[in-house]
C-alpha cells in the first residue's frame, strides 16, 4: 500500500511558526517520524507539501492510480478550499483530513472544513503523532 502524505501551506514551517500551537519539531521531524511508522506497518509513503492551492489539487490528482490512501493536512486551505474538496472526492482515493491542532477551538473562521466531506475520517489535536493515527486508519481500511 502506498499513502501519499500531503501538507499544506506553511506547514514546511513546522518548529519556526507558532510553537504553543504546533510544537517545537520541524517538517523534517514529521517526516522522519513517518517514514519510521510507515516501515513499521508496511506501507510505502511520499510526501508533498506546498503554499500553493493548484499544486497540491495537482498532488492529489497525480495520485490517481498510484497511491491507494491520501492523509492531508490542508493549512488554511481547509477553511477555504472547494478545489482540494473537489479534487479528493474526483480521484476517490480514500483520505484523512489531519490537523496537528484542534481548529474546532481555535478561531471561529477555523471550525469550517470543505475538504471533509471528502475524507472518511478527520484527526485533530494529537499534535505530530496525528498523522500516524490517519496512516494506520488507511492502513487498516485495506486489511
Amino acid at each position: 500500500m502506498k499513502i501519499l502524505i500531503i501538507n499544506g501551506p506553511n506547514l514546511n514551517m513546522l518548529g519556526i511558526r507558532e510553537p504553543a500551537i504546533y510544537g517545537s519539531n520541524t517538517y523534517q521531524d514529521l517526516c522522519d517520524m513517518i517514514e519510521a511508522h510507515a516501515k513499521e506497518i508496511g506501507v510505502d509513503v511520499e510526501f508533498f507539501q506546498s503554499n500553493h492551492e493548484g499544486a497540491l489539487v495537482d498532488a492529489i490528482q497525480a495520485a490517481f492510480g498510484d497511491a491507494q490512501g491520501i492523509v492531508i493536512n490542508p493549512g488554511a486551505y481547509t477553511h477555504t478550499s472547494v478545489a482540494l474538496l473537489d479534487a479528493v472526492k474526483t480521484v476517490g482515493i480514500p483520505t484523512v483530513e489531519v490537523h496537528i491542532s484542534d481548529p474546532d477551538t481555535r478561531e471561529d473562521f477555523r471550525r469550517i472544513s470543505y475538504i471533509r466531506e471528502g475524507c472518511v475520517a478527520t484527526v485533530k489535536g494529537k499534535g505530530l503523532p496525528g498523522y500516524l493515527e490517519a496512516m494506520d486508519l488507511l492502513a487498516n481500511m485495506r486489511k
